[in-house]
């Protein structure tokens, strides 16, 4: 039984519209979902070229289930490093124009291995983008270095703090904001990161497989390479359809990575089957430019609709469009109204956004349709007009 003191915080939380619940979605992601017996159009998925159940997938997923098994069975530096996972992370380092690459299980241990291995010294400073993922986050506390934050997408304010005295310098920004949407200034970021002789790292799970002509996400979009940004994490779990991260850089980075990283050393490797159709997906990814472009142009469908209605989106050009709401409480209770009327989108509120700027983060997929779209803005205008929701267009 919780103490009363966990008891009251529990209560705070709820009074405040914070409170968490799960949803339990009958079937497989894509651009609608069971739940509760209900068919429900799915604006808040991650799955941005609609490859969650792609046929080509699961079908290289169940070959390599019949060939490896389920589990990976150990570390991957025990025997848990399947041919699979090797060719996984030589695709990666392909992919991306990087020397090597390290396969973790989740996006979250991927970015607790780089600053537990590279942020050692509490005369180390770290310096990420005040609105970077809680992932990111966590991992600089976690760190023996220090922490400080500059603000959200501001150069000036980066070259200040990297002149704070340090043993080294390390800057951490998303490449694509995963609350916001909007794409970090990375040329920016990279020329004060040489000037002051920071490393730079790069987590763009929400970038790889969407932006650049081949899917290699922001650093491709910017035309920047290893020399420019030293260390590149993205994950499987999003454009990709999959599960899982990885690290790539060159191969003295990777090697540093694979004797320090603790969440890589004693945890499970990946699942021999999810690597082979993370594999398959980078394939598709790299060879399908069309998803792209019909991902595209369904944002520019909607961000027309959003402007003609007036709807306060933030400005971003990317799948993840944020609709800004304010009061969590309020977020929430649009949210529900609009899955009464069939559309899934969640609301965000703090801690994962900053206090008073809770918001439905609507995502799209190229599983999605025009009709689908228009359905979309149709039922923000309704359930927004209810709720006298101020309109300003973005």
């Amino acid at each position: 039984m919780l103490s009363s003191a966990y008891a009251h915080e529990l209560a705070q939380i709820k009074a405040k519209g914070l409170y968490r619940r799960r949803l339990i979605i009958d079937g497989a992601q894509g651009p609608s979902v069971r739940l509760k017996d209900k068919q429900v159009l799915n604006f808040c998925s991650n799955d941005y070229l609609g490859l969650a159940k792609d046929p080509r997938l699961i079908r290289t997923f169940k070959q390599a289930a019949e060939r490896y098994g389920i589990s990976s069975g150990s570390s991957p530096l025990v025997c848990g490093r399947s041919r699979a996972l090797a060719d996984l992370e030589a695709a990666v380092a392909a992919h991306t124009g990087r020397d090597k690459a390290l396969v973790f299980s989740s996006g979250y241990l991927a970015n607790l291995a780089i600053m537990n291995g590279l942020a050692s010294d509490k005369q180390d400073l770290v310096l990420q983008d005040k609105l970077n993922h809680a992932s990111i986050i966590d991992a600089a506390i976690l760190s023996r270095a220090r922490l400080r934050r500059y603000l959200h997408r501001d150069i000036d304010s980066l070259k200040r703090r990297l002149r704070l005295p340090a043993r080294q310098r390390l800057v951490s920004t998303e490449g694509v904001f995963s609350m916001e949407g909007d794409i970090a200034p990375l040329p920016g970021v990279v020329a004060a990161c040489r000037e002051h002789g920071a490393t730079l790292i790069v987590d763009d799970a929400h970038g790889l497989g969407v932006l650049g002509e081949g899917g290699g996400g922001s650093l491709e979009h910017f035309k920047l390479n290893q020399n420019d940004v030293p260390v590149l994490m993205a994950t499987f779990g999003k454009a990709l359809g999959g599960a899982g991260a990885f690290v790539a850089g060159s191969a003295e980075l990777i090697d540093f990575l694979l004797q320090k990283a603790r969440p890589l050393i004693y945890s499970t490797a990946l699942a021999p089957a999810l690597a082979a159709s993370n594999r398959a997906a980078l394939e598709i990814a790299a060879n399908e430019p069309g998803r792209r472009e019909k991902l595209f142009a369904l944002i520019k469908r909607f961000k027309k609709g959003a402007h003609e209605l007036a709807l306060p989106l933030k400005d971003s050009a990317t799948p993840i469009q944020p609709l800004m709401i304010g009061d969590a409480e309020t977020a929430v209770r649009i949210s529900d109204k609009l899955l009464e009327q069939g559309v899934l989108i969640s609301a965000i509120r703090p801690p994962t956004v900053p206090v008073n700027s809770a918001r439905l983060r609507i995502t799209f997929s190229a599983g999605h349709t025009a009709a689908q779209v228009g359905r979309l803005l149709e039922c923000l205008s309704l359930v927004l007009g209810k709720f006298g929701i101020e309109r300003h267009a973005a």
